[in-house]
This record gives structure tokens, C-alpha cells and sequence, in this order.
């Protein structure tokens, strides 16, 4: 009886250890898979039956089944040696690194037939950083700073031009008596060389003025000796006396004076017109740049912000040529400057379409880097493109490959320029474009040019 119950308890320790053994094998699969499962389960049944043996009382019976059962459990650890061994899984950081080849198999001898060659999967490393060339940078800058989306460029256009009409319904009713011209909205936007959002759309305020009363004369025969500017002086005082012309009021020694109509101007700009009324009629912000010598508009709207630059004007020697008020010093403030925008844009198109150029485009780039750079935003589009018409005119290959050696091109011209301490325009040799710059602002532009000949890809 005794020993009935010493072997039930046996058996029902057995069946405990077994239903921990099934629960064990039975979730094995999840955490190992199916071949870590297959190994964990030989392991698992040799012990068992170990434990077992040693538990077991030994009876006659069991003493004549020693040797089989011995023989059972060898056989139990010789396929523990002969399953194949699985790779340990790399962890994630070294996934970049080579996977080495699986240890060949044990129980599978070198020499069989029927052994094929053995593939594991290669865990691709990852493709090192392209290094991109200086022209590759150089057109993904253009596609990212410098390229504007055709939406904005037409709202900005017609923003522009609504603008334009408002301001000179305002001065028709402001000023009756002084003949002003149809405003007209203009350059970089309208003629493609639009860089980045941040150029002035052109507004022109043209002055009438009434033939055989005016004449021109060159900024170096006048007091100033100016060969930027031009003075419009008032003729034919004997037979039309001064009041004869609604222009005499803002004459200052028998010229018409830029800064005094500029003064006009501003105080209307600022203190007269209804901005807030015209904004909210077309559906944007508009207030004018107080702290600014020039006549600016800020336009705000959802979708962009522009600035309008407001340019009084009157026609130049020739046609086409347009003379414009601007903020000058010194004996020059009541001169009118020489505007060569309309003939550098007319050339540089030109030329781009006698061999399909990038001249253009080599203009905006310059402008767009150097106008976020803390130096060279000096130099200003003006002459940027004076460089650009140089360039354009002496090398022969324009070809979008040859960009970015072009654009090199026109930073070594204009560190040499600064050596020189001489940039001559392009149209007029007597007029050097660094006249307006101190000798420190030379040096920053120097030193800024030459660190960005030395690594092009810094000022991007």
C-alpha cells in the first residue's frame, strides 16, 4: 500500500512536470521560431526522462531495461550534437555590417551528392552618401531658394497691378494739375529674373512732361560731375515764363528737382492714402516702408509677401532709356539717375536666346546667394548683373553643364574687380559701379569672395 502511494505521488509529479514542459515547448515557437523550438524540445525530453530515471524506484524490470534506456538517452544527446547549430540574429545596430555565411551543417559531410550549395539571404548594407559635384549642389540651390512657383508669380502680378490702379486713381484725384502718366508695374518679376521672392516689383510713376520745354543734361556738365545722372532742365523761359508748365513748382535753380518730388511723393504715400481701405479691397495688407529712403510698399498676403518699390520717372536721351528720382546725396540730390535695368534685362535676354544661354540664370543665382549672405548683399543686383553682361559677352559656352563654372567665373571677376577697386558698367565705361563703397566694405567683400572661391559650397 505503501509503496502504491510513493508511485502515485510519482506519477502525479511527473504529470506536473510534464504540463510545464508542454506549456514551455508550446510557446518555445513564438520567442525561437520553429528550429529553436525543435532544439529546446530534444533538450527538454532528454532531461525529463533523466529525471525520470532517477526518480524511478529500480525493480527488476527497469534494471533489465538499464541498457536500453541508457542507449535511449545517448542517442538523445547525439541529436542534440548533430542538429545544426542557428546564428544568432545580429542586433540592430550592426545591421549595417556584413552578415557572415552559416556555419556549415554537421550532420551533412562535405562530400555529398545530394548536398547542394547552401544560400543564406545578405542583408543589404545601406548606399554610402552620394557626393554630389559643386554643379549639382548649384542646381538643387536654384530649384529650392531661387525658382519661384508660377501661382505666386501670378498672384503677385495681378496684386500688383491692382495696386498700380488704385495709387493713380489717387493721384488723379490728389494732384489734377500735375500731369502724371499711366503706372506701370515692371521689372525682375515681369521679365523673368525674379530671384526668390525677395526683389521689388518695379512701379513706375512716369511724369509728362511737355515737349520743347525740357532738355537733358549729362551729369558731368553739371555741378555734381555725376556720370550716373542726368539734369532735366526747364528751357524756353523767355517765351513760356515759370508757371507756364505745372512741372515749375518743383524747380530748384532752373532744374527740375528729383528730391523735391520725392519729398511730394513719400508725404502722400505715408500720411494720405487710405492703405487699410485699399488692402481690404483686395484682400491684403499694405503699408509703406517708413525708415526706408526709398519709396517701398510691404504687401502681405496669405499666400506671399511682396514689396513694391514706387519710382518716379521721366524719359532718358534716348528711347527706352528712363531716368528715375532717386535718393542721391551731395550735389548730385537734385539729379535724376541713369535706370540701366530695361537694357540690361533686353541684352541678357538677347543673348540667351542667340544660343539657348543660362546667362539669365546665372543672375538670379548670383543675386539669391549673395542677398542671404552677411557681406556680400552689398554688392546688389546692379552689379551682379554688370558682371553677368561681362561674362556673357566673352565666353562662348553657356550650356546649363558649364553653370557652375560660370558661376566661379563671376566670383573671380568680382574679387578682381575689388583689387582694382574698378567695376566700369557695361554701358556707359566711364561710370565705376564700387564708387558707392568704403574701403571696409571693399575688404568684407574681398575676404568674403575669396573664402567662397576656396569652398563654393559654403555660401549655398
Amino acid at each position: 500500500m505503501a509503496e502504491f502511494s510513493q508511485n502515485r505521488s510519482k506519477r502525479r509529479d511527473g504529470e506536473v512536470l510534464g504540463g510545464a514542459v508542454d506549456f514551455l515547448l508550446a510557446n518555445a515557437r513564438l520567442v525561437l521560431g520553429v528550429g529553436g523550438a525543435a532544439v529546446l524540445g530534444i533538450a527538454t525530453l532528454a532531461v525529463k526522462r533523466l529525471i525520470d530515471r532517477a526518480t524511478s524506484p529500480r525493480d527488476e524490470d527497469d534494471a533489465k531495461g538499464d541498457a536500453p534506456c541508457l542507449e535511449d538517452s545517448w542517442q538523445d544527446l547525439s541529436l542534440l550534437k548533430a542538429t545544426p547549430r542557428l546564428q544568432p540574429r545580429p542586433p540592430p545596430a550592426a545591421l549595417s555590417q556584413p552578415v557572415p555565411p552559416p556555419a556549415p551543417s554537421l550532420s551533412a559531410p562535405e562530400g555529398s551528392a545530394d548536398a547542394g550549395p547552401q544560400t543564406s539571404p545578405q542583408l543589404s548594407s545601406p548606399a554610402p552618401p552620394l557626393c554630389l559635384t559643386f554643379q549639382e549642389k548649384l542646381l538643387a540651390f536654384e530649384r529650392d531658394h531661387v525658382t519661384v512657383p508660377g501661382a505666386h508669380v501670378s498672384l503677385a502680378k495681378q496684386l500688383a497691378g491692382d495696386i498700380a490702379l488704385e495709387l493713380q486713381a489717387y493721384l488723379r484725384n490728389k494732384f489734377p494739375d500735375l500731369p502724371f502718366g499711366a503706372l506701370v508695374p515692371g521689372g525682375p518679376l515681369y521679365e523673368g529674373l525674379q530671384a526668390g521672392t525677395a526683389d521689388p516689383v518695379r512701379l513706375l510713376v512716369p511724369l509728362a512732361l511737355e515737349p520743347g520745354l525740357w532738355s537733358l543734361v549729362a551729369g558731368l556738365d553739371t555741378v555734381a560731375q555725376d556720370p550716373r545722372c542726368w539734369a532735366v532742365r526747364r528751357t524756353q523761359l523767355e517765351f513760356r515764363p515759370r508757371g507756364s508748365s505745372p512741372w515749375d513748382r518743383f524747380l530748384v535753380g532752373g532744374y527740375l528737382s528729383s528730391r523735391v518730388l520725392l519729398e511730394l511723393l513719400r508725404k502722400a504715400l505715408i500720411a494720405s492714402v487710405n492703405w487699410p481701405a485699399i488692402g481690404s479691397l483686395l484682400g491684403c495688407l499694405i503699408r509703406p516702408r517708413v525708415a526706408s529712403d526709398e519709396l517701398l510698399l510691404e504687401v502681405q498676403h496669405e499666400c506671399l509677401e511682396l514689396t513694391m518699390a514706387v519710382l518716379l520717372a521721366v524719359a532718358g536721351a534716348q528711347d527706352g532709356d528712363l531716368l528715375l528720382a532717386w535718393p542721391l546725396e551731395g550735389l548730385a540730390g537734385n539729379l535724376w539717375l541713369q535706370d540701366w535695368y530695361p537694357a540690361e534685362a533686353a541684352r541678357l535676354r538677347a543673348l540667351d536666346e542667340q544660343d539657348a544661354g543660362t546667362r539669365r540664370r546665372l543672375l538670379l543665382l548670383l543675386c539669391a546667394v549673395c542677398r542671404s549672405h552677411s557681406a556680400l548683399w552689398r554688392l546688389g543686383r546692379d552689379r551682379l548683373a554688370q558682371v553677368v553682361l561681362h561674362l556673357g559677352e566673352q565666353e562662348a559656352d553657356w550650356a546649363e553643364e558649364a553653370l557652375g563654372e560660370h558661376f566661379l567665373q563671376a566670383l573671380e571677376l568680382l574679387l578682381s574687380s575689388l583689387e582694382q577697386a574698378s567695376l566700369p558698367s557695361h554701358f556707359n565705361r566711364g561710370v565705376n559701379l564700387l564708387d558707392g563703397l568704403r574701403e571696409e566694405e571693399i575688404d568684407d567683400l574681398g575676404f568674403a569672395l575669396y573664402r567662397g572661391l576656396q569652398a563654393p559650397e559654403g555660401l549655398l
